[in-house]
């Protein structure tokens, strides 16, 4: 998120961090990177020795989305540990948890390391390591996929935009004008989607990342690292071939069935809708992630 969050100080998250990880680190400071969780630094000596990270769940996630995101974590310790060495996974507690409770989430760190995010897409170097996590024993315990939206989400969203007026916002009039126009389409979509869902219940399933693109990719002097492994889940393989898809590979190249394309195609669409139609139906002030936030809306409601 580029906003850090309001709740929350630098000085909760250094005690924190120095209670339960490393009492050595002297210092965090805010990274304005990603969207959807909060990132710190924080160094020792001056020296960067932890990417630290405050998730909260979304209004619109179901009661377990923690124990989801331990599990989803945990995953990604085992898949690192069974010598997938692109697998940047977060340090384990004392306890040998991932994640620990912190104000309206919880946090936790994964080693820091120095590098870029390339753009565009490398296609080979992604289609490989996907190759490679596809392939290995998913560990034990990760979420399952399931729908983002329930069967009822067209008839939800249109009472949201009936019951009440949005915001206050300096986008709550476009946001709600915006879902109201395309309600028929919504509806379109969200039966489409659990029809597919339905569909995929029959089709193989593995580890998937959820979401490989270059934003969650670091180049570093020490290798290629796959980061942000909160969206693991055990699913079939399209939920991460999506990416390479819309990066301009064709569907024959990585081996993927258009349907589960499509289905993770509405899925993608669906839940930024439904995020964002609860973010400006709630108070909002214009700031930077808000503008991000409108963005995306408008465009998951009018993109092909």
């Amino acid at each position: 998120m580029r906003e850090p969050p309001p709740d929350v100080a630098d000085a909760e998250v250094l005690a924190e961090v120095r209670r339960v990880w490393d009492s050595d680190i002297d210092a965090v400071t805010y990274q304005a990177v990603g969207f959807g969780a909060h990132h710190w630094a924080a160094y020792a000596g001056g020296g960067a020795r932890l990417f630290v990270t405050y998730d909260v769940p979304v209004a619109t996630a179901g009661p377990d989305a923690l124990a989801d995101l331990e599990a989803a974590y945990a995953g990604a310790v085992a898949l690192r540990d069974s010598g997938l060495e692109f697998v940047l996974a977060p340090r384990t507690t004392e306890v040998g948890r991932v994640t620990v409770p912190f104000g309206a989430g919880v946090l936790s760190s994964t080693p820091w390391r120095t590098g870029v995010s390339d753009e565009p897409l490398d296609l080979v170097w992604t289609g490989l390591m996907l190759g490679r996590l596809h392939d290995a024993p998913p560990p034990a315990g990760i979420p399952a996929w399931r729908p983002k939206v329930g069967p009822d989400f067209a008839e939800a969203t249109a009472r949201l935009v009936a019951d009440r007026e949005w915001g206050p916002g300096p986008h709550a009039g476009t946001a709600h004008d915006a879902v109201r126009r395309h309600l028929g389409a919504i509806e379109r979509w969200t039966l489409r989607y659990h029809h597919l869902a339905g569909v995929a219940r029959g089709r193989r399933w593995v580890a998937a990342h959820g979401e490989p693109h270059e934003g969650n990719q670091l180049r570093t002097t020490s290798g290629r690292f796959l980061v942000d492994w909160d969206t693991l889940r055990l699913a079939p393989p399209e939920l991460d071939l999506r990416t390479l898809v819309d990066a301009g590979a064709s569907l024959r190249d990585v081996g993927a069935d258009p349907d589960m394309i499509e289905l993770f195609d509405l899925q993608w669409r669906l839940d930024e809708i439904s995020q964002y139609s609860a973010w400006f139906a709630a108070p909002h002030t214009g700031t930077r992630d808000d503008e991000i936030a409108i963005g995306g809306l408008l465009e998951e409601l009018t993109r092909p």
